[in-house]
C-alpha cells in the first residue's frame, strides 16, 4: 500500500510539473503570429534592398552610357586622335538635322576651339594689354565681319574703321556700329578738311606720296587715318595699336593659347614696336569665295627662312612672277601707345622724339590674303583710273605685280584673265607644292579658317546682323539691301571718295613751303610696301 501511495504521489508530481511547463492555448497562438510577422518583414526588407541595388546599378549605367557618347577614359586615349572640341568627320552619331537651330558658341558639333565656350564678345574692361586695330577699308560686310570677330577671338578689343565706298553704306555701317568696341569714321568733306590741317601735311617724310593716284593716294589716306587713330587709341586707354588691311589676319603663332594678348604681354617693357613678318596666301583653286575659310596654304616670309633655302628655291617659288611675293614683303607692325607716336607709312610706326626700339618676331606673322579671288583682278581695276600702259601704271602702283595685274584686267578678255590668273596666282602643281612644303617655303595654317568657320556656323555673324536690324526692316529686305550695296561701285551720297587728300590750293601752297625746307627735316621717310629680297640681293651679299 505504501508503494501504491508513492507511485500515485510521483505521478501527481510529474503531472503537475508538466502542467506548469505546457503553455496555455492563448500564449501559443500569440507566439505563432509574432514569428510569422517577423518572417514577412525580413522578406520585404530583402526585396527592398534588392530593388534598390538594381535601381542604383541601372542609374549608374545610364550615367556612364549618356546616350552613346564616348567614355572620358577612352575618349582621351592615345589611340583616339582628336583635339579638344574637334569632332572627326564621319564619327558623329546619326540624329535628325538641327540646321534650323543656332547652337551657342562652343556647343556646336562643328570643329571649335575649347575656349569658345561661353565666349563674350562684349567690351571687357580688365583685358590686358588692351589692343586695337585701325584700318582704312571699302570692303563689303562679308569680309569685314569675319575679320573683326577673328581678331576679337585672339584678343583685340577695339577697332577704328575709316570707311568709304561699300563699307560706308548705311546698311553696312549699321551693323558695324552695333558691335562693341567698333568705332566707324566716315570719309566726309569735314574729315578731309581736318586732315588737310594735319601735322603730316607740314612735314616731308610723306611728301613724295602726295598728289598721286591709286596706291599712292591710298597710302597717304592710311597714314592720315593712322595719325587720327593714335589719338582715339589714347583716349580709349589702349596699350598697343596695329594697322592692318581687311585682307590681313594676325597669326599669333608660338603662343600656348593662340593669343595675341599673351604674345604682347610677354614683350619687354622697353620695346616700342613689334614687327610681324607677313606670309602670303597661295590659293589652290580659282573659285575661292570665302578666302578666310577656304585658304590654308601660305608662302613664308624671308625672315622666317634660312637664307640658303630662300635663295636656293627662289625660281621655283616665284613661278615666273616679278618677285618672291606677289605684293609686299616687309610685314606689318604693332606700336606701344606712348607720347610722340606717329605713323611711318602703312607698315611701320615712328616717334618724333626718338628712334623706336623694335623687335621682329620669329614665329608670329601677318597672313596676307593676296588676290585670293578671281574677282580681285577687276575690283582693283575699277578703283583706279590710270591708263593700262607700262609707263602710266608706274605712277599708280608701287609694286610690279600690281601693275601687271592692272594691265591684264584692263586689256584682256575674261577667258584670258582667267588663264593668266591660274598661271600666275593659283598653285595647281601638286608636286611643286609638296616640294616647297618639304623645304619649308610653303606651310599650312589652319587656325584662322577653323576659328572663322566655327564663328560662322555658330551663328555669330547672322546674329550680329539680325540684332542690328530695326523692327521695321525685315531680315530678307535687309540682307538684300546689303547685297545690293556690296555690288555697287558708286559711293553712297554724302560720303566722299576723294582722289586727292588735301587738294585745296592752300594745302598745296603749304606743301610747297615744306618742300623748300627739306634739308632741315631730320625725320626718316615713310616706309612704303617693299618687295622681298631678290636674286640680285643674294649676289651682292656673296
Amino acid at each position: 500500500m505504501h508503494q501504491a501511495l508513492s507511485l500515485s504521489a510521483e505521478q501527481a508530481f510529474m503531472a503537475g510539473f508538466h502542467s506548469t511547463l505546457r503553455p496555455t492555448s492563448s500564449y501559443s497562438s500569440l507566439s505563432l503570429s509574432s514569428s510569422s510577422s517577423s518572417q514577412s518583414f525580413t522578406s520585404r526588407l530583402v526585396l527592398l534592398l534588392t530593388l534598390l541595388s538594381f535601381t542604383l546599378a541601372g542609374f549608374a549605367f545610364i550615367l556612364q552610357w549618356r546616350g552613346g557618347l564616348n567614355d572620358p577614359v577612352t575618349r582621351w586615349s592615345p589611340d583616339h586622335h582628336e583635339f579638344p572640341g574637334m569632332a572627326i568627320s564621319g564619327s558623329e552619331p546619326s540624329h535628325p538635322s538641327r540646321s534650323d537651330c543656332v547652337d551657342l558658341l562652343g556647343q556646336s558639333r562643328s570643329p571649335t576651339f575649347p575656349y569658345y565656350r561661353d565666349w563674350n564678345f562684349g567690351l571687357v574692361s580688365d583685358l590686358n594689354p588692351k589692343i586695337c586695330i585701325t584700318t582704312s577699308t571699302s570692303a563689303n560686310l562679308e569680309q569685314i565681319l569675319p575679320w573683326i570677330f577673328y581678331h576679337k577671338v585672339i584678343g583685340v578689343s577695339n577697332f577704328f574703321l575709316f570707311v568709304e565706298g561699300k563699307a560706308a553704306s548705311a546698311n553696312v555701317t549699321k551693323v558695324l556700329e552695333s558691335i562693341p568696341g567698333v568705332k566707324v569714321i566716315y570719309r566726309t568733306r569735314e574729315l578731309e578738311e581736318q586732315q588737310a590741317k594735319s601735322r603730316i601735311w607740314n612735314e616731308t617724310w610723306l611728301a613724295s606720296f602726295f598728289y598721286k593716284p591709286c596706291n599712292y593716294e591710298l597710302f597717304v589716306k592710311q597714314s592720315l587715318n593712322m595719325e587720327m587713330a593714335i589719338v582715339m587709341a589714347r583716349e580709349a586707354g589702349m596699350d598697343w595699336i596695329f594697322h592692318l588691311d581687311t585682307d590681313e589676319l594676325i597669326h599669333p603663332a608660338g603662343t600656348r593659347e593662340y593669343s595675341l594678348r599673351q604674345l604682347l604681354s610677354d614683350i619687354p617693357g622697353n620695346v616700342d614696336m613689334v614687327i610681324f613678318p607677313n606670309y602670303e596666301s597661295s590659293v589652290e583653286r580659282d573659285d575661292i569665295k570665302e578666302p578666310f575659310s577656304e585658304v590654308s596654304m601660305f608662302k613664308k616670309n624671308y625672315d622666317h627662312l634660312p637664307k640658303e633655302v630662300y635663295f636656293g628655291n627662289y625660281k621655283d617659288a616665284t613661278r615666273g612672277n616679278p618677285n618672291y611675293f606677289l605684293t609686299y614683303g616687309n610685314g606689318k607692325s604693332a606700336a606701344r601707345i606712348q607720347d610722340h607716336l606717329r605713323p611711318n607709312g602703312a607698315h611701320r610706326w615712328h616717334n618724333y622724339m626718338k628712334s623706336p626700339n623694335e623687335i621682329k618676331l620669329d614665329e608670329a606673322a601677318v597672313l596676307h590674303y593676296t588676290y585670293p579671288k578671281f574677282s580681285d583682278l577687276t575690283s582693283r581695276r575699277d578703283r583706279c583710273g590710270c591708263k593700262p600702259t607700262k609707263e602710266d601704271v608706274k605712277r599708280c602702283f608701287m609694286l610690279e605685280f600690281d601693275r601687271a595685274a592692272f594691265i591684264i584686267a584692263s586689256t584682256a578678255t575674261e577667258e584670258e584673265m582667267l588663264r593668266w590668273y591660274n598661271e600666275r596666282i593659283v598653285w595647281t602643281d601638286k608636286e611643286l607644292n609638296l616640294k616647297l612644303m618639304r623645304k619649308g617655303i610653303l606651310t599650312r595654317v589652319y587656325a584662322p579658317s577653323v576659328i572663322i568657320q566655327s564663328l560662322r556656323e555658330s551663328g555669330v555673324f547672322s546674329t550680329t546682323i539680325a540684332s542690328a536690324m530695326k523692327t521695321s526692316v525685315s531680315k530678307e529686305s535687309f540682307l538684300k539691301s546689303v547685297e545690293s550695296s556690296n555690288s555697287s561701285r558708286v559711293p553712297s551720297s554724302g560720303v566722299i571718295s576723294s582722289r586727292k587728300i588735301g587738294n585745296s590750293r592752300e594745302t598745296q601752297t603749304n606743301g610747297r613751303k615744306v618742300l623748300e625746307i627739306t634739308e632741315f627735316d631730320s625725320h626718316p621717310l615713310a616706309i612704303p610696301p617693299l618687295s622681298p629680297p631678290g636674286l640680285h640681293d643674294f649676289h651682292i651679299d656673296t
